[in-house]
């Protein structure tokens, strides 16, 4: 059968099966990064308020966002082997293990999350393996049985997404729509990155990271001017613009968990960050974030979920939404064209009224 879903701030796309009951034993999944899983933390909360467990599935680079997630009971890892796009072997063991285990605790219910270029054909098929009781997810081509309910496609913002999927399967958010993490603890650490601004210059991609130049304009100029700023992210990420820092201990990179980076974001002024898990971390905290957003993907699918951001980058270039890993154009014009003054101007914008003001410094200040 068919039910229209009618619920207040969703789309009004078609679902082909019934809505799950209440309580039970559920399974939320979504195998990809951290930005991704974050990016469910809505619909999770939904689905947590009418289950009884909640267990999330996730891959090995979103797991440690999951546990993050309100609402979430357990994880999973099930390193999927369609999911990575280097994997040249397939086994039978990893899908065997995860059915296996499974399959001695059955889910009464599994509600897929995927990007609109994914299927969620091959985890429901996993799922129906372990003698999952419902399946619900999003798929274009017929799912034969593998699927419950389903949805043919979904529109908008990727937590607009999740929130629809969810509430076709019965599990209707009631009340903020934002994306919430558990309370984190503020280590040492992190609590040094007080008031201060936060660049997270890599990505999981390189396409959607910061320009190298920009990043060491944007340092330069903030620490001449008085700024207390961070570096996160992973060691090689950060190395080449250390540096330029006032203190060499505000270099985090490589030197935090997934948590500890939220401790940090936690604490900070502002988040300059490009298309990457840090910047859903940082909406999450409802820090101000500065989104330095390359479309190699829609900025209006996968921009921060929050409104405490502003958005830069050329979001209507003409190879917008080309999806490419490196991009395949001489200095990535997208995000190029980004000057040192527009991001201090955003900076700016949120930082506290009795704030350095911002410019260009005259000269390299000495680490």
């Amino acid at each position: 059968m068919s039910i229209r879903i009618s619920s207040p701030g969703l789309n009004g796309d078609t679902a082909e099966g019934r809505p799950f009951p209440a309580g039970g034993r559920i399974a939320v999944v979504r195998l990809d990064g951290a930005g991704d899983v974050l990016m469910t933390g809505p619909a999770v909360r939904a689905i947590a308020a009418r289950a009884d467990d909640v267990t999330f599935i996730a891959g090995p680079r979103g797991a440690p966002a999951a546990a993050l997630l309100p609402g979430v009971d357990h994880v999973e890892v099930f390193d999927a082997p369609w999911i990575p796009l280097e994997q040249t072997t397939f086994s039978t063991g990893t899908i065997q293990r995860a059915v296996d285990r499974w399959c001695r605790d059955p889910f009464d219910g599994a509600v897929v999350f995927t990007s609109e270029h994914q299927s969620s054909l091959p985890m429901a098929l996993t799922l129906r393996l372990a003698r999952t009781t419902r399946i619900a997810g999003i798929a274009a081509d017929h799912p034969g049985a593998l699927l419950d309910l389903r949805l043919r496609r979904t529109e908008g913002h990727e937590v607009r997404r999740n929130l629809t999927l969810a509430a076709a399967a019965g599990y209707v958010l009631e009340g903020d729509d934002g994306l919430r993490i558990k309370p984190v603890h503020a280590t040492t650490r992190a609590r040094a990155a007080r008031g201060a601004v936060v660049i997270h210059p890599g990505a999981s991609v390189p396409a959607r990271g910061l320009p190298p130049g920009l990043v060491t304009g944007v340092l330069r100029a903030l620490v001449g001017a008085g700024v207390e700023v961070v570096l996160t992210g992973t060691a090689s990420e950060t190395a080449r613009f250390a540096p330029d820092l006032a203190r060499a201990e505000d270099d985090l990179g490589g030197r935090t968990t997934l948590e500890e980076l939220a401790a940090t974001l936690a604490q900070a002024s502002v988040v300059v960050v490009g298309n990457t898990g840090a910047a859903h971390l940082a909406a999450a905290l409802r820090r101000p974030v500065v989104s330095i957003f390359a479309p190699v993907v829609p900025c209006a699918q996968w921009r921060p979920w929050t409104d405490r951001v502003t958005v830069l980058g050329d979001q209507s270039i003409g190879c917008r939404g080309c999806r490419s890993s490196v991009c395949p154009r001489p200095g990535q014009p997208c995000t190029a064209r980004v000057t040192v003054d527009q991001v201090l101007a955003a900076v700016s914008a949120h930082l506290p009224v009795d704030a350095p003001a911002l410019g260009r410094p005259a000269s390299r200040r000495s680490a």
